[in-house]
C-alpha cells in the first residue's frame, strides 16, 4: 500500500562521533533554548563539587591530579546525560502530533523489543496508523489518531494479530495527547513497565509469525531524518 504521506527514509550515512554530537547539539538547541544552560550548568556544578572535594580530601599531588581528572570526566558524563535527555525532549516536541511520529519511538525502544519502524496497519481515509512492538509483554499495537475514531481500526488490527499469534497477549496503546491516550514522550516508558509474560524463545517465535503480516511503506514524518534527529547514546559516550 503506497501513499505519498509515507516517504521512505534514506539509508543513514556513517558519521564521525564529533559530527553526530554536533547534529544532536544543533537539533536540541534549535528547539530547546534552555538546553545549553542546563547542559553546561550541570557539568560546571559537578566539576566544581569534584574539585573542591579533591582539594579537601587529597593528601598528595598524585591524588589531587587523579581527583581533578575524575571530576572532569564525571562532569562530561553528566553534561552528556543531560544533553541526551534534553535532545529526546526536543525531538518529541518537534514531531509530536505529526503523522508517523510513532516511528521515532520505535527506533528508541531499548533492547528486548522487536519493532516495526513502518506502519503495519492504516486507515486510508483518515491517515490513522498502527505500529507494532513485540517483546516479553507480548504484542503491543500503537495506534495514531484521535479517539474514538481509531477504535475500529485498533480492534481490527488486534483481531488480525490475535489470529496469527493465538494465545499471545495483544495490547493496544492509543498514542496522542487526548483523554485515554498516551503522549508520545511517555510511550517508551509505558511499554517498558508492562508485565512480562513471554520468554525470550517465545518472543522470537512470535516475531517470526509477525513477519507474515508484512507492513506498509515507511511513515517517518516529513522533514525528519531519524538517524540525525535521535540522540546516539553510544556515540555520545564514546563507544
Amino acid at each position: 500500500m503506497a501513499r505519498k504521506d509515507f516517504p521512505a527514509a534514506d539509508a543513514p550515512k556513517k558519521q564521525g562521533r564529533l559530527k553526530q554530537f554536533a547534529a544532536v547539539w544543533r537539533l536540541t538547541t534549535q528547539y530547546d533554548k534552555a538546553a545549553p544552560l542546563w547542559v553546561i550548568g550541570s557539568a560546571l556544578v559537578v566539576l566544581a563539587v569534584g574539585v573542591v572535594l579533591t582539594l579537601v580530601v587529597a593528601g598528595s599531588v598524585f591524588t589531587t591530579v587523579m581527583g581533578v581528572l575524575t571530576a572532569v570526566l564525571t562532569a562530561l558524563l553528566v553534561g552528556l546525560f543531560v544533553l541526551t535527555r534534553r535532545a529526546d525532549k526536543a525531538l518529541f516536541a518537534q514531531v509530536d502530533g505529526r503523522q508517523g511520529a510513532t516511528a521515532i519511538v520505535m527506533q528508541q525502544l531499548r533492547r528486548g523489543w522487536t519493532t516495526s519502524e513502518e506502519p503495519v496497519g492504516a486507515d486510508p481515509r483518515t491517515g490513522d496508523l498502527v505500529f507494532r512492538a513485540v517483546g516479553k509483554p507480548g504484542i503491543v499495537l500503537l495506534v495514531e489518531g484521535p479517539l474514538p475514531r481509531t477504535l475500529r481500526l485498533a480492534e481490527s488490527e488486534k483481531k488480525r494479530h490475535s489470529r496469527v499469534a493465538s494465545g499471545v497477549p495483544v495490547h493496544v496503546v492509543h498514542v496522542g495527547n487526548g483523554p485515554d491516550q498516551t503522549p508520545l514522550r511517555k510511550v517508551s516508558r509505558r511499554l517498558m513497565r508492562m508485565p512480562r509474560t513471554l520468554t525470550g524463545a517465545e518472543v522470537s517465535a512470535v516475531v517470526k509469525r509477525m513477519q507474515a503480516l508484512g507492513g506498509l511503506r515507511a511513515a517517518v514524518p516529513k522533514g525528519i531524518d531519524p538517524y540525525r534527529a535521535r540522540a546516539d547514546r553510544r556515540a555520545m559516550r564514546g563507544r
